[in-house]
């Protein structure tokens, strides 16, 4: 082969190269979420532009271009709300004050409750109850002994009731005081705990954790060990803890260039799944069926009422078995995370509940049985930390506080208390019981032409907003006012135990229904010519964002 005929080959084979690149990257832009979770360097740079500013006084109450008339109305309501809210709860005001003084997880969800441009306002005047006393029933009361009713779930621990895990809490610490918390060797329970739990998930062998974030940074960190790969594919929304290869998206620090946020319930997820060579594994939360590729719902981002929700079963089932078999074809491991829904679908958790194995279940919340843990199950060949013909390369991993003895202890009475005839009743009728429910809320809702309506995944329900709004995020407050407890992201996610009773559920739409009425009363859901549609509030927002930073860049020069 003489020089040119080389030159000629070498150009045509870096050609080739150039194009099956171009094309693979085509193919993973395409897959990918097309919102700013999808791309992570892009969304770290818009976050690092959006400007802070403020809505206050007159600006707060007209940002939608409401008139004089309807300004004075929902000024007069908001007063109302604030005395309300401050003037019952004296004692929980003083302690919020303090714990935002000195607690930065206090300080942070204070400052996230709303969108930012309403903070100041909201922050000093609508306080929510943050400190409480006592549980019951389905009951909360707060320090000054005002009582609500718990949808906060305890994020998702709280799936029996609060009477039942402290029950189980009592009786481990009597059980477990003549050893104490010795730390290192194990009690026997943990190997009736580990028995019991690799069978409902179906698993070979079991790691206890400290939490369920530690759990799924375990699996990852095994995942890729094993297969020799580094690439992390979540879906977008999609939440596994707060460490950083598994949070991208606006205002996270951590680059993730390791992850992968691609669109969940998409052919061409599954084709990139199928072609690429360097992905170790598929993490999968199988609570995003109740809002696919969407974040957690939560009232700091309801700048309109664009929030989408809908729980189809049965297509999300078939994702998850196609997803299941593209894995297996391709060597990739997919971790199923039950963190959040725990035991809440169903016995053996969201793998019996869909129909689909996994290679390794993360849990956490429920399966401590009140007490924070977190569990990693998964296949033999993935769980080991070591190869056996290379004693250096190991896959480390220790915590102080795993298979803590009144943890364990604890663990083993919800265990036991799940095998009872009555808990299998309870799982047969998930679905039926609670998606009765929220039809008939839905129908009260709608007869009275009120604008809001609520969707479910079994207990955990979502509201949606049926009119264009700036101001949705208010109802969290009005729902407290009514005697709702919601967790800080409000009225995006309401978490029922399943020891409600009919009547117990009754109790709640009334105040739900009281809290809309007095939501819609005072103006917050009128609309005005300039915000009468999603689209021209988003316009408006941009606005004032570009209106903002534009002013800041001013002031810098």
């Amino acid at each position: 082969m003489n020089l040119d005929s080389l030159t000629l080959l070498i150009g045509a084979s870096a050609s080739a190269y150039l194009v099956f690149k171009a094309h693979r990257r085509l193919q993973l832009s395409r897959a990918k979420h097309p919102g700013l979770s999808g791309h992570v360097r892009m969304a770290k740079r818009v976050s690092r532009l959006i400007p802070h500013y403020n809505l206050e006084g007159d600006s707060f109450f007209n940002c939608d271009g409401a008139n004089d008339a309807l300004v004075e109305k929902r000024r007069k309501g908001f007063q109302n709300l604030s005395q309300d809210l401050l003037g019952r709860a004296p004692q929980g005001k003083r302690l919020l004050e303090q714990a935002i003084s000195s607690i930065s997880d206090a300080q942070f969800t204070h400052k996230y409750r709303v969108p930012f441009q309403f903070r100041n306002m909201v922050n000093e005047n609508l306080l929510p109850a943050l400190f409480l006393s006592k549980s019951e029933g389905v009951h909360l009361w707060d320090i000054d002994g005002n009582a609500y009713i718990d949808v906060t779930g305890a994020y998702g621990t709280n799936l029996l009731g609060y009477d039942t895990y402290k029950s189980f809490i009592r009786q481990a610490a009597i059980d477990m005081d003549p050893l104490g918390p010795v730390l290192g060797p194990y009690h026997p329970v943990v190997l009736d705990n580990t028995r019991r739990i690799l069978a409902l998930a179906g698993q070979d062998e079991i790691s206890y954790h400290m939490s369920g974030t530690e759990a799924v940074m375990q699996a990852v960190r095994l995942a890729q060990y094993h297969t020799g790969r580094q690439r992390i594919v979540r879906f977008a929304g999609a939440y596994h803890g707060w460490w950083g290869d598994v949070q991208p998206g606006v205002g996270n620090p951590v680059s993730a260039d390791r992850t992968l946020t691609l669109q969940e319930m998409s052919q061409r997820t599954l084709h990139v799944l199928a072609t690429r060579k360097d992905i170790a594994c598929v993490l999968v939360n199988p609570l995003q069926a109740l809002h696919p590729n969407t974040n957690a719902p939560g009232d700091s981002a309801l700048i309109s009422s664009g929030r989408k929700a809908g729980y189809d079963k049965e297509a999300y089932t078939q994702w998850l078995k196609q997803l299941r078999q593209v894995c297996t074809e391709n060597g990739i491991v997919l971790i199923l995370d039950e963190v959040f829904l725990g035991f809440r679908l169903a016995k053996g958790g969201a793998q019996d509940y869909f129909g689909v194995r996994a290679d390794m279940v993360t849990y956490g919340k429920t399966l401590g049985g009140g007490l924070p843990v977190g569990v990693l199950c998964g296949k033999a060949q993935l769980m080991k930390r070591y190869r056996n013909n290379k004693p250096a390369d190991i896959c480390f991993a220790r915590g102080t506080f795993n298979s803590h003895p009144y943890v364990m202890q604890t663990m083993n009475l919800f265990l036991r208390h799940i095998d009872g005839v009555e808990i299998e009743r309870m799982y047969q009728n998930v679905d039926t019981t609670w998606n009765t429910r929220r039809a008939a809320l839905n129908k009260r809702l709608t007869e009275l032409e009120l604008p809001v309506e609520v969707q479910n995944m079994t207990s955990i329900f979502t509201i949606l907003y049926n009119t264009p709004s700036r101001f949705n995020w208010m109802f969290q407050f009005y729902l407290l006012q009514a005697g709702v407890m919601l967790s800080w992201v409000g009225s995006g996610r309401m978490i029922f135990s399943h020891n409600y009773t009919d009547a117990d559920f009754d109790v709640f739409c009334d105040r739900f229904i009281q809290a809309a009425r007095c939501m819609q009363a005072d103006g917050w859901w009128d609309t005005s010519e300039a915000c009468n549609s999603n689209k021209k509030i988003q316009r408006r927002v941009l606005k004032e964002t570009w209106r903002a930073l534009t002013s800041s860049m001013g002031s810098i020069s």
